[in-house]
């Protein structure tokens, strides 16, 4: 159903853009002096797409601005710095994109950034919501199956909450599953598309390769580890890196085709969709990414999981208990907030 449609958005990194009145748009990456952050926010700068660029994090930030705004391109760049800065980087902003947080090391879980990500997300989602409430909100920080119930929850607290402007970034799942097909099958990166549902972590990730566009074939075994390499994709990066940090680069080119697509769509422009992890009534989870048509107003149609194999239902069901418990511990940590 899909499938056809969701080609637009991904190639958003790979193209010439058209500058128009429209492509005024203020961005604010928060967590901008880390490893996601700092290739985040070059890639948005690079962008005839953004016009204003806020930069904020705890350190480093006005040296990340300085750095950037040397760079040849249209978009104005500012860094804010600490918890009082946070509200004048915020003012204004049409898109927010939040990476702040610790990124995995060797041997733990996206889980195991629960309580120090939590916080960090609870307070940064809550400035948003006092200070840029109209804006979309696009959540990078792990664990995203958690942290996307939690920024629902603040933005309740606060009687400003839109669930159509509250996205889970699950866009490097897609961009990985695309590469890793393509190598295996020889096609162009470029051209290949496959959808990625449920969520973003471990099992809950469910690549459906039988929607893929082109359409490919794989025996069953190959398929089993191909599944099993894109679900486990970070934990390759986390080893390879062998304790120096996580997927920063490739997360921060899947975040900017996130950020561009859903520009796209706020711009007018048709036909741009994407999967991500948001509010959503196909399953029986409160919160499950699927392929959304993306509009002016942020999500415009869920299309939903479409028809899948027997193996990829099995997935389905054996991710929802996992799901369920990760969205049920975002949503208590929001309640036991003082």
């Amino acid at each position: 159903m899909f499938s056809a449609l969701a080609r637009p958005a991904g190639a958003a990194l790979r193209r010439s853009f058209s500058t128009s009145a429209q492509n005024n748009a203020k961005v604010a990456v928060l967590g901008a002096s880390g490893g996601i952050g700092q290739p985040l926010s070059l890639l948005l700068k690079n962008s005839p797409l953004v016009s204003r660029l806020t930069l904020y994090d705890i350190a480093h930030t006005p040296g990340v601005a300085a750095d950037l705004s040397h760079i040849e391109t249209r978009a104005t760049v500012k860094g804010y710095l600490g918890p009082e800065q946070l509200p004048d980087c915020l003012k204004g902003c049409d898109v927010v994109v939040i990476p702040a947080g610790v990124p995995r090391k060797p041997g733990m879980t996206r889980d195991d950034l629960f309580n120090t990500n939590a916080t960090i997300v609870a307070t940064l989602t809550a400035a948003c919501a006092q200070h840029c409430p109209e804006a979309m909100i696009c959540i990078i920080s792990n664990p995203v199956n958690s942290t996307i119930p939690i920024t629902a929850e603040v933005f309740k607290k606060h009687g400003v909450y839109n669930p159509d402007k509250i996205f889970g970034v699950t866009t490097l799942d897609i961009v990985r599953a695309n590469t890793f097909v393509a190598e295996l099958k020889g096609l162009d990166p470029a051209r290949v598309n496959v959808p990625v549902i449920g969520g973003h972590a471990g099992k809950t990730i469910i690549p459906v390769i039988s929607q893929c566009t082109p359409k490919v074939d794989f025996p069953q075994d190959q398929l089993t580890t191909l599944t099993g390499r894109i679900q486990e994709a970070g934990t390759e990066v986390v080893k390879a890196k062998a304790g120096a940090g996580s997927a920063t680069l490739s997360m921060a080119y899947a975040g900017a085709r996130f950020v561009f697509s859903l520009l796209d769509a706020m711009n007018g422009k048709e036909g741009v969709v994407e999967c991500s992890f948001v509010k959503s009534q196909e399953t029986d989870c409160p919160y499950f990414s699927t392929p959304l048509l993306l509009g002016k107003k942020g999500i415009e149609k869920n299309l939903g999981i479409g028809k899948i194999s027997p193996f990829e239902e099995k997935m389905i069901a054996e991710a929802i208990p996992e799901l369920k418990a990760s969205i049920k511990k975002g949503e208590e940590f929001v309640k036991s907030m003082k």
